[in-house]
């Protein structure tokens, strides 16, 4: 478990669908959602997504932060994590960042909670049920509570679509993509 800039995540392999599946458990979450990762930079990123120019440009304007980025997977990814695509952001807290490049592989970013639980916020909060099935915490303190990361998806045709607006409002994500328009 470690801190991210809006609340506790769940960290494994991504690329190990033993890991992943000790989340799907511990979190008692339904087969077949998707699990987000984090990357430490758009070099790592690449190697798992199939990137268009919008949104390098996103990774470019907006990150490290709170924005996650679904783009259509490469085969090195478990279908486990995600069937077709790679929900993943570069975080913006030094320790996930920190754990990320030490890593040297995409890290699951999933809300440290029972699934449908509120997000966490301490580490004194977890459940003992998830507690039980952690093997390391990362404690970086209580963290000032945030809107959880902006999501885009790129995977649905040709237009990307806001599908939770988070940290970073909708309408700079539309206004940061029509800019890039209008400079072809």
């Amino acid at each position: 478990m470690y801190p991210t800039e809006s609340s506790y995540a769940l960290g494994v392999n991504a690329l190990e669908e033993t890991a992943i599946r000790k989340i799907f458990l511990a979190k008692e979450r339904s087969a077949g959602k998707p699990v987000p990762v984090i990357v430490s930079d758009l070099r790592m990123w690449t190697k798992y997504a199939y990137f268009n120019e919008s949104a390098e440009m996103l990774v470019r304007k907006f990150m490290p932060g709170p924005l996650t980025l679904a783009l259509k997977k490469r085969p090195s990814v478990p279908d486990l994590l995600n069937p077709f695509a790679i929900a993943a952001r570069i975080p913006g807290h030094e320790v996930a960042m920190a754990l990320v490049r030490e890593a040297k592989y995409p890290v699951t970013s999933t809300s440290a909670n029972i699934s449908g639980a509120p997000p966490v916020y301490s580490p004194k909060r977890v459940s003992k049920t998830l507690r039980s099935a952690i093997d390391l915490i990362l404690d970086a303190g209580t963290l000032m509570r945030r809107k959880p990361s902006t999501i885009v998806d790129f995977t649905m045709g040709d237009q990307p679509t806001v599908t939770r607006e988070g940290a970073i409002p909708a309408s700079a994500i539309f206004e940061a993509l029509a800019q890039e328009n209008r400079r072809k």
